[in-house]
């Protein structure tokens, strides 16, 4: 690697002299612009706009707009004239807990090696970076830039990852959350045992760039002339379009527990509903009034059903005393 950086990070009156290397790089394969005809490439050329000449590399220097409106141009001596450009620090402004930088503005690593004949100075910043759990956060100036960065240790070296700036980072404004959907403490609860049975320490060496990987195949099959896909494997691979949402969270949720081997609880639904939500239990008692009012009706219907059969006995009780009278006079014949 090639150092892109020289100076040394200051904190207090100490100074750790220091080389700066990108920590990253590019594995993406880059395509080239061609004519779709022949594959002959295509090349861009600067031109001016006023009479289309080309301009060499060399001849195009940078402007910037003044606030009248003026182009002013600057070259790269003009640039490096800069104070901050001569400057060669990284100037530690205070100390942080960890946890208080969101990952979300980390940027650019870079690995910081040391520069002098001893590197006691880098291993003590390193250690007390390591003991008490803190960033060092730090300013300087990089390729016409002056960046924020954080100082933290990576595998026994001192990484300095660049911040993005606080209006950098876009606000998180989004549509489909302006009504936030409400789930049950089961389906929760269900979700959080799925996590636990695929929680695992990360080894990002046991990931592949599947895309690149395909597009390096795909390359080698047409330069042989041949198809590095069948028609199966397209139509397999876009049969998820990602776009279905699962209907019942709860039944995916206990089949993907299930599924990785661990233990599903098959508490009802129901249960879940009478104590998570309160609008299913009003429909029920409304459901209870129904039968209700039924039962009413019924007991209005037996009250008149009643009343008549009380009517035909009392009806039905006065007769006898006819066939009374009548046994009375049977005695009178027998007296003659």
């Amino acid at each position: 690697m090639r150092s892109i950086w020289k100076g040394e990070v200051s904190f207090g009156l100490v100074n750790v002299p220091v080389k700066v290397y990108s920590a990253t790089e590019d594995h993406d394969l880059h395509a080239r612009q061609v004519d779709k005809k022949d594959g002959v490439r295509i090349r861009y050329k600067k031109v001016r706009d006023d009479n289309g000449e080309e301009v060499e590399f060399s001849d195009i220097a940078k402007a910037y707009e003044s606030e009248d409106g003026e182009m002013v141009i600057l070259t790269k001596e003009d640039l490096a004239s800069l104070p901050v450009e001569q400057s060669h620090e990284i100037e530690v402004t205070e100390f942080v807990p960890a946890d208080q930088v969101d990952p979300v503005a980390f940027d650019n690593a870079y690995f910081l090696e040391p520069a002098s004949r001893s590197n006691r100075a880098y291993v003590l910043m390193r250690e007390a970076l390591e003991s008490t759990d803190r960033l060092a956060i730090c300013t300087f100036t990089l390729r016409n830039r002056t960046r924020l960065c954080a100082l933290r240790v990576y595998k026994d070296v001192l990484m300095l990852q660049t911040l993005l700036w606080p209006d950098e980072i876009r606000p998180a404004i989004l549509e489909g959350l302006d009504k936030e959907a409400k789930v049950r403490p089961q389906e929760v609860k269900m979700a959080a045992s799925l996590i636990e049975t695929m929680a695992a320490d990360f080894e990002p060496e046991k990931y592949e760039d599947d895309y690149q990987n395909q597009l390096k195949e795909l390359i080698e099959a047409k330069a042989a002339g041949g198809e590095a896909f069948t028609v199966t494997e397209r139509q397999e691979a876009s049969d998820d379009d990602g776009d279905d949402e699962v209907a019942d969270l709860l039944a995916a949720l206990r089949a993907s527990v299930k599924d990785r081997g661990g233990e599903a609880d098959d508490e009802s639904d129901d249960d879940y509903e009478d104590s998570g939500s309160k609008k299913k239990p009003a429909k029920k008692s409304a459901a209870k009034k129904a039968p209700a009012k039924k039962a009413a009706a019924k007991k209005s219907a037996a009250k008149k059903s009643a009343a008549k059969k009380a009517t035909a006995k009392k009806t039905a009780t006065k007769k006898p005393p006819a066939k009374k009278s009548a046994a009375k006079k049977a005695p009178a014949k027998k007296s003659a």
